[in-house]
Order: C-alpha cells, then structure tokens, then sequence
C-alpha cells in the first residue's frame, strides 16, 4: 500500500453554521468554509421550504469557493449542505468520491450517486443500494485513538475505571448527547442488574443531571459497581476494551467500533432514523454480531436481554467472534488510497 505520509495534502472542510463542525475542524487545524443549508426530507413544509432557499442560495457560493480552492477531489459523507458543493465540483470536472458510513444511503447521497466517480462504503450489504462499477468496501475509519486501547489487557483497561477483573462488565451508551430511553431503562433495573454486573454508563450532556440524582441514590454496595459519565472523550477506547456487552443505538460508527473491539451488542435503532439504523442493526444481527430491542419494549425486555447474554458466556464468544470477523482495520488507508488516487492528474489515473 502507498506510503500516505508521504503524500502533502491541503484540506478544505465545508460545512454550515452552528453545527459541531465549526469547533472540531479548526481544532484540528484544518481550513473551514461555512455555507448554509439543512435538511429538505423529514422535516415540516415550512423547514423544508427555508432550507430548500437556503441550498439554492449557497450555490454560487459553493462555485466560488470551488474556483478558488481547485480541489483535485472531493470527499463528502452526506448532508444536505453537501448538494450545492458536489454540484459545483461536478460542473467543475472534480472527481467527487462518497464515503457511506451506514448500509443504506441516505437522501442525500442517493440523489448524489449519478454525480460519484467512486463510492468507498463500509460493507458489503450497501450492493443492494450502489452501483457495483462505483462500489469500493473499505470499511469504517474507526478512530486511531480508539484502536489505540486495544494495546491493554482487559484488566488494565477495568483498572482505569476502578472496576473489578472478576466480574462480567456493560456497557450503555445513546450517543454525545444521550438516548433518555435507553439511560431510563437502565437506570430502573441498575438495583437488579449490579449485585452481578458491573456497568459503564455514558448519559450523553442532555440527562446527565437525571442520571447523576438516580446514582447517588443507589446503596453504596451497589454504587461501587457503576461508572456514569455525561461523555468519555480519550477514555472512550479503554471503555470499550473494559466491556463484555455493549448496548448502544445502531448508529454507522457501531459497524465499526463493535467489531474493532470483538463486542457483542445489544442495538437499540433510534426511531426517528428508523431506516438507517435498522439497517444497520440488521446487518449486525444477520451476521451474528447483535440482538435488537426497540425502544418500546427496554422496560420489559432489557434486563432480561443483558442476564441472558452476559452470564451465558459460549454465545457471548460466539458473537464477539462473529463481530471481529467484521472487522477491517486498514479502513482509513483505504479511504485515503481512494481519495489520493482519485485526485491524481487524469493521465495518471488513466494509466
């Protein structure tokens, strides 16, 4: 494989305001270009309607921005803002390349795909929805510092967490800013679940104030045994190297941190994403690697879903088996290959 270091590279990152792209991309020392736009599909007829002005609005600002940056490539992932700037990279004879993080595409990526010269998605089962001649199977860019904690032993990265060796660990997450009826669930069957299983739980920033009451209500015996966060940041790798069980929604980054990490997992698709993240919910299980709760049905069936796997350890190393068999560690190079060898003058790409 080509040495990417080698490579300089000039990035240009474009989004649009207020989102968390503002704070992270210039943190990481990369150019930020804002335009505007938003969702036009699944939102009210009045939203749509702003959003579809606003996308129509920041085209010529995506021509711009296009002639004075000359991109070689473009890279999107999704997002209605993305439109005005494939557009513009496309009237510009930029090759334009599409990372598909879940199974299925969404919207914007399928009005997207006729414009694509390549599209690196994370599994096979995106055949059903891609053309096989623009189709590449990288697999998920899971994050280095994440991978970085599987270097510890599983009694090192409990240790971090002042968590026992000896007991079966969870743990639950709904995404940065919380899954409230996920942190519910759970918190309403901590008083059964932890006199046998320790638990790792990230509340995301929104019901971190609930979550922390419910905990300082628990009897120290049982106190002991859980770790509520309102987010992990560098600890987040350690946290996964720590479990036995995860249950988290079905969001893309789970086809690749649960099988990076060899974790069984417990899915619960968010409702208003239903699509995608059933999708990827299904492609977990069908594989061997998940079972799936809905949201309706945590109160009744979450404790006994989690005691069932957890204490049964022959089908927890079989789907642990069955997700790291999932698993594509050189995905981030593969991307990148693609991308770079896109962006190569048109002689080299066609030789």
């Amino acid at each position: 494989m080509q040495n990417m270091d080698s490579i300089p590279a000039q990035v240009c990152w474009v989004g649009t305001r207020g989102e968390m792209e503002e704070r992270l991309v210039p943190r990481a020392g990369y150019q930020l270009e804002l335009i505007r736009g938003g969702a036009i599909v699944g939102v009210a007829p009045q939203v749509m309607l702003m959003n579809g002005v606003k996308l129509a609005w920041s085209f010529p600002a995506a021509m711009g921005l296009v002639r004075r940056f000359q991109p070689q490539v473009m890279l999107m992932t999704g997002g209605y803002m993305s439109l005005p700037v494939a557009l513009a990279c496309w009237l510009r004879r930029v090759p334009i390349a599409i990372y598909l993080p879940d199974v299925e595409p969404g919207k914007a990526i399928k009005s997207l795909i006729r414009l694509a010269t390549k599209i690196a998605c994370t599994t096979e089962g995106s055949r059903a929805y891609v053309p096989p001649e623009k189709m590449v199977v990288t697999g998920y860019p899971v994050r280095e510092e994440l991978r970085a904690a599987l270097a510890l032993t599983k009694t090192e990265a409990l240790a971090r967490f002042d968590l026992a060796a000896t007991r079966p660990t969870l743990f639950v997450f709904g995404g940065s800013r919380g899954a409230w009826a996920i942190n519910k669930a759970l918190m309403d069957i901590l008083p059964e679940l932890l006199p046998t299983v320790q638990v790792i739980h990230i509340s995301g920033t929104l019901t971190w104030p609930q979550v922390e009451a419910q905990a300082a209500t628990l009897p120290p015996e049982l106190r002991v045994y859980y770790r509520p966060f309102p987010y992990l940041h560098e600890e987040m790798g350690m946290a996964f190297r720590a479990a036995d069980l995860v249950v988290a929604r079905a969001g893309a980054s789970m086809l690749g941190e649960s099988p990076a990490f060899g974790l069984p997992t417990i899915l619960v698709p968010l409702t208003f994403a239903w699509r995608y993240q059933k999708v990827n919910a299904d492609y977990l299980t069908e594989h061997g690697a998940a079972m799936q709760l809905t949201d309706e049905t945590l109160d009744e069936k979450l404790l006994p879903a989690i005691m069932g796997l957890i204490l049964n350890k022959a089908r927890l190393a079989a789907m642990g088996a069955a997700a790291t068999a999932l698993d594509k560690p050189e995905a981030s190079a593969h991307i990148a290959q693609l991308v770079l060898g896109l962006g190569q003058p048109v002689q080299q790409r066609e030789m």
